[in-house]
């Protein structure tokens, strides 16, 4: 399949990709559905008529919309139907907007021209633990190697919820967070700005389907329709907060901080050309936690790491969605497995995605080995945690061997000095 419209084999958005997302543009500031090809963003709002389809002809209304939730509230089929309208007005060969300047003009609008924003209303967001070896490395530094991983993990997707308020769109900068710290144990604890800040790279699921309703279970084989797809997230962490305040209950205060993603949504059918084998499950889950297919995906992940005034970014991490233990169909059942309900826009977080090897490690508190072995950075610098004007960058892309490629842009952000707090 081949497009009308032209980029380079690198791109992150060829027509096999058609990631989803929101924007506004200079022409208009209302917020428009569109989706990704090229150095492009196809504007559903202006082509919402062109969804001709038996199951879109009467849901045009959909691609009207400020946010996705309404056509993430749809079914697989609709998704399915949409994709390949979208592709084949794309095609070379139609010449529907092809040929139509007018039309061309009004439908299409730079990607550097426009403003991107959370593709959908998050009402709420789930952060799972769902890594062997980054659950395996926290352990090993915390608790010692012969008790790095709790009885639970191996029986079942760890996780917590997490604030929606605070998940934003790639490119918001993050102020570094006050909080209780206790420095020295056994001393009284220490309130003032965060000296850990660290990232957290993962991937995050949008959830889709029309919604559950309370007391009804999603079993991993039932998952698959409720998954729209995925996204690049850093979870920014304050690793000293968090240390002292997640006995008894978990996480809170160092997470609630802000959590960055990606602004496009790669759907699970343009991820299916890389899907690879599951991660090996020992012992065998129980059954609501069983899915046969596969279900992983070789998303290859770096993060790059840029020092304020500096001109070159230094990749500090490589590291695969592959290497997660625990598959995101296995986290959806896990979270409905109470009657817990579903909403279309709902989020789900894989967790730290780290590898077996050290440059594969998905935070900082792992890549230092707790502050122990200082990174280098090509600006002659080291650092044991991320400082003040640092931009975190991930990135994400998958290539079959075809060296077919498609990719999720970027996820960036930038760690602001911590606001005075007024005593």
């Amino acid at each position: 399949m081949k497009s009308f419209i032209q980029y380079s084999p690198e791109s992150d958005f060829p027509i096999e990709n058609l990631p989803y997302g929101v924007f506004t543009s200079p022409n208009n500031i209302e917020k428009h559905i569109g989706v990704a090809i090229g150095e492009l963003i196809l504007d559903l709002n202006v082509i919402s008529h062109l969804f001709d389809g038996p199951l879109l002809k009467s849901k045009q209304n959909v691609f009207k919309e400020e946010k996705l939730n309404a056509f993430m509230a749809l079914t697989r089929p609709h998704w399915q139907e949409a994709r390949a309208t979208i592709q084949k007005l794309l095609d070379a060969s139609n010449p529907t907007l092809q040929n139509d300047s007018d039309l061309r003009q009004r439908a299409f609008v730079k990607q550097s021209d426009a403003q991107m924003h959370v593709p959908a209303e998050i009402g709420d967001y789930t952060d799972f633990y769902s890594s062997l070896h980054h659950a395996t490395n926290v352990g090993i530094m915390f608790r010692g190697k012969d008790n790095a991983l709790f009885p639970n993990w191996k029986q079942l997707p760890v996780g917590y919820h997490g604030r929606s308020s605070s998940i934003v769109i790639s490119g918001t900068p993050i102020a570094r967070p006050y909080g209780q710290t206790l420095p020295v144990e056994g001393a009284d604890p220490h309130f003032g700005p965060s000296r850990l800040m660290d990232f957290e790279l993962e991937m995050a699921a949008f959830v889709g389907g029309p919604p559950t309703a309370l007391g009804q279970r999603v079993t991993a084989k039932e998952a698959e329709d409720r998954i729209f797809g995925l996204v690049l997230m850093n979870d920014w962490s304050a690793r000293d907060i968090q240390k002292w305040e997640y006995i008894p209950l978990g996480p809170f205060t160092a997470k609630n901080l802000g959590t960055t993603i990606s602004p496009w949504i790669v759907t699970i059918e343009a991820l299916r050309p890389y899907v690879v084998d599951n991660f090996p499950q020992d012992p065998t889950p129980f059954a609501y936690l069983r899915h046969d297919d596969k279900f992983n995906f070789d998303i290859k992940l770096e993060v790059d790491l840029k020092p304020e005034n500096y001109p070159a970014a230094t990749t500090i991490c490589r590291s695969n969605y592959r290497f997660l233990y625990w598959t995101v169909k296995q986290q959806l059942a896990q979270q409905t497995v109470t009657g817990c309900n579903l909403r279309p826009g709902d989020l789900l977080g894989s967790g730290t995605i780290s590898g077996e090897a050290s440059d594969s490690f998905g935070s900082m508190l792992e890549l230092s080995w707790k502050g122990t072995k200082p990174l280098r950075l090509l600006s002659g610098e080291e650092r044991k945690f991320i400082q003040d004007g640092d931009t975190v960058i991930l990135r994400g892309y998958c290539v079959n061997e075809n060296g077919a490629r498609i990719g999720f842009g970027k996820c960036e952000g930038k760690l602001l000095p911590a606001i005075p707090f007024d005593d």
